[in-house]
């Protein structure tokens, strides 16, 4: 009979591959869209390992490029947990890419998503506490509840724009 054994909640996740031409914008760079999407798969992982549940996104904020990313590059996606809530978790994601052959890599983009767990009918249930350890997740940490003290003057702004008007 095979054994399973009970693993550490993971706060984070890598993901890597090569940027393929599929991936092509019209200036021969790979294409914002699927930088976005790569991102959302990876703080995805990074929500489900930690909540045991699945997972959807209910923000993505501040997405920000800083260097495009050449078709034939190994993207190296990095997200982890910074912060979590009743039911949600925040989590960073930088997204590193350079030449296969090289070891050296730089940032290309950066943001954070929040992800909230969800049972089988899409209510949200609870998700375990993530506590900081080192010094670098207490200020991610802070990063976190800062964000989400500016996201309220951001919805609000923003509810004038989304709100259906009858």
């Amino acid at each position: 009979m095979e054994q399973q054994t009970q693993m550490k909640r993971n706060p984070g996740s890598n993901l890597r591959f090569l940027a393929e031409p599929v991936h092509v914008n019209f200036g021969g760079k790979v294409h914002g869209g699927a930088v976005m999407k790569w991102i959302d798969q990876a703080g995805y992982v990074a929500a489900v390992n930690w909540s045991g549940q699945y997972c959807v996104t209910i923000y993505v904020g501040g997405i920000r490029f800083y260097k495009p990313i050449a078709i034939g590059d190994l993207i190296e996606i990095k997200a982890k947990i910074i912060y979590t809530g009743k039911t949600s978790m925040h989590v960073a994601i930088d997204v590193y890419a350079g030449k296969p052959q090289r070891t050296d890599q730089h940032k290309t983009t950066h943001c954070v998503i929040v992800f909230v767990a969800v049972d089988e009918d899409g209510k949200p249930v609870n998700v375990p506490k993530w506590t900081p350890e080192t010094e670098e997740e207490k200020a991610m940490e802070d990063y976190a509840i800062r964000l989400m003290e500016l996201r309220k003057g951001i919805d609000e702004e923003m509810s004038k724009y989304i709100a259906p008007k009858i």
